[in-house]
């Protein structure tokens, strides 16, 4: 099995900034896309930002220029650097990755993880 820890979140004013972290474990051969969504009571989970295993990164248009997605390999991490927060990134964050993990044989399946609080508030 490949478990998700995500860490990082918490309750920042407005302009402030956070980073959150998800490190995957288990018997994980490869890992492909690793992104960020995030969701609020009443909507849907959105995209927030991905990056695939070559370092190509793509966000949602309403946090261009303020969020930073990158991961570490060999740590089987990807992060979310948040600057610039405002009132509206407020949500619960999951990250989401796309792995090869063997269990006997090999399997590739999409992992989510459990969700961590992002309030900005003064």
């Amino acid at each position: 099995q490949v478990q998700l820890v995500e860490s990082g979140g918490g309750l920042v004013q407005p302009g402030g900034s956070l980073r959150l972290s998800c490190a995957a474990s288990g018997s994980i051969f490869s890992i492909y896309t690793m992104g960020w969504y995030r969701q609020t009571p009443g909507k849907e989970r959105e995209l927030v930002a991905s990056i695939t295993s070559g370092g190509n990164s793509n966000y949602a248009d309403s946090v261009k220029g303020r969020f930073t997605i990158s991961r570490d390999n060999a740590k089987n991490t990807v992060y979310l650097q948040m600057n610039s927060l405002k009132p509206e990134d407020t949500a619960v964050y999951y990250c989401k990755v796309d792995c090869m993990y063997y269990s006997g044989s090999y399997y590739r399946r999409v992992y989510w993880g459990q969700g961590t609080q992002v309030t900005v508030s003064s």
